[in-house]
């Protein structure tokens, strides 16, 4: 019978009731009476029910560990499905260039980096492309992105023609390029303090740009696009680390941090 005030991070007064925490992402909170509900939004507080507070949550759940949840089965499920309107696309996929585990890691990667799946005809075409020239999986997810690329922006800035973004000073992102290039899946061969600076860096960059309410992205070569994610996800979980490729023909970039400048 209680709602739950949010605080979104900028709200103009305290509220009585049940102090908490949001359940979904962590943010300060208090349940408050009914005849409250009001004054809360008033004060700059988003207020939701208990419904619509376990649904979130539960929501987020399933989008935190959509990797883990997509199996073997889902996939072939996902493609026995593709496979009613397009059963050619599937049946020259699947197994004869691609194993079904190769299919399901690559769609596991692009969730892992909250790149939906829904258009699975766009996935399994760069896939069936791509096969020929390669079978490692973060390479057929590097190409899958490419075919997604215009969805992928769509989804982090929306339609704006300027996406404001983070970048790498050009000397750290040319040791970067060398240091992983080389390395490849070993990891990354820095040196520990400038590593530890970068990710220092990254993570107050990324503050900055949610605090000024930008998206927190990174752009970052081609090259060195999935470790550097992998490297800097843990640091920075909200962070997108895109590829110059992947931005469409007729946006514009604006950097608006350079990260490592000072290195």
């Amino acid at each position: 019978g209680k709602y739950l005030a949010i605080n979104p991070g900028r709200v103009f007064g305290n509220l009585p009731g049940q102090v908490a925490t949001d359940p979904a992402y962590g943010l300060p909170a208090v349940w408050i009476q009914t005849d409250l509900r009001e004054q809360a939004q008033t004060l700059g507080y988003t207020v939701v029910d208990a419904g619509t507070v376990v649904a979130t949550h539960l929501s987020k759940l399933i989008n935190d560990h959509a990797p883990e949840l997509l199996g073997r089965e889902e996939t072939q499920q996902l493609l026995d499905y593709i496979a009613k309107d397009n059963p050619k696309l599937v049946e020259d996929l699947t197994p004869k260039q691609l194993s079904l585990s190769t299919i399901q890691k690559v769609l596991q990667n692009l969730l892992e980096e909250r790149v939906h799946i829904r258009d699975m005809r766009t996935i399994l075409e760069a896939l069936s492309e791509q096969a020929g020239r390669s079978q490692d999986p973060d390479e057929l997810t590097a190409a899958t992105r490419t075919a997604l690329a215009r969805a992928i922006i769509h989804e982090i800035f929306g339609g704006v023609q300027e996406l404001q973004v983070m970048a790498l000073a050009p000397g750290l992102e040319n040791i970067l390029v060398q240091a992983l290039t080389n390395r490849g899946e070993s990891g990354i061969g820095l040196e520990p303090g400038l590593a530890e600076r970068m990710v220092r860096e990254t993570v107050e960059a990324a503050d900055r740009q949610s605090q000024a309410g930008r998206p927190v992205v990174l752009l970052v070569p081609p090259a060195i696009r999935t470790l550097l994610s992998r490297f800097l996800r843990r640091a920075a979980p909200g962070l997108r680390v895109i590829a110059h490729n992947e931005v469409p023909e007729g946006k514009t970039i604006k950097v608006a941090t350079l990260i490592g400048a000072s290195a």
